[in-house]
């Protein structure tokens, strides 16, 4: 029997979690193979550039869903505490709760990050400007916006790292509490 291979957003899901297990060094082609089920032709086939080229892809992919679901609605919608509340929600689906690596934040750390240093930098920015947006239409001053934007960013970054590493999954949940309770408190004027 034939086996049908993924179309490229579930194979890009299936690279992004054999990067995430493993780290970028780590993912051999091997490993990929073994996950996705695909040889190592197929998968030059949809990637020329190899491994590079794939987690260029995944990270591309993630940015894609963060600027569909958590910097457009920030930026776009008619209610800024509407866009946080919606960040929130959307980041901690993604995130499952803190059970899942953020894996453009492990790139960031890895030896590997030079090589995907703009794509890394734009999206972590594009994170702090949309919020520092949200933030300052909702009635913060423009540098209180952007250096809570800036903390909020941190924070969710460091409770998953704290989450996985005590091994406790409610440090995500009550960091994004916090944090909630930070951003969306009315503005002093």
């Amino acid at each position: 029997m034939r086996r049908i291979a993924p179309d490229r957003d579930q194979l890009l899901g299936i690279i992004a979690e054999v990067f995430r297990e493993h780290g970028y060094e780590g993912a051999s082609l091997a490993l990929i193979g073994e996950a996705t089920g695909l040889g190592k032709g197929s998968l030059y086939h949809f990637f020329p550039g190899g491994k590079e080229e794939m987690a260029r892809a995944v990270i591309a992919h993630i940015d894609g869903w963060f600027e569909d679901n958590v910097f457009a609605p920030m930026r776009d919608g008619a209610d800024p505490l509407a866009g946080i509340e919606h960040m929130f929600l959307a980041t901690d689906s993604y995130f499952h709760s803190g059970r899942r690596v953020c894996l453009i934040g492990a790139f960031a750390l890895d030896e590997s990050r030079d090589l995907f240093a703009g794509q890394i930098g734009s999206y972590f920015g594009r994170w702090v400007v949309h919020l520092a947006g949200a933030l300052e239409r909702s009635g913060h001053p423009q540098g209180e916006a952007a250096e809570l934007a800036e903390e909020a960013v941190a924070a969710i970054q460091g409770a998953l790292t704290l989450a996985r590493a005590a091994n406790d999954l409610d440090v995500f949940s009550r960091a994004l509490h916090r944090l909630r309770m930070r951003l969306v408190l009315p503005a002093k004027i």
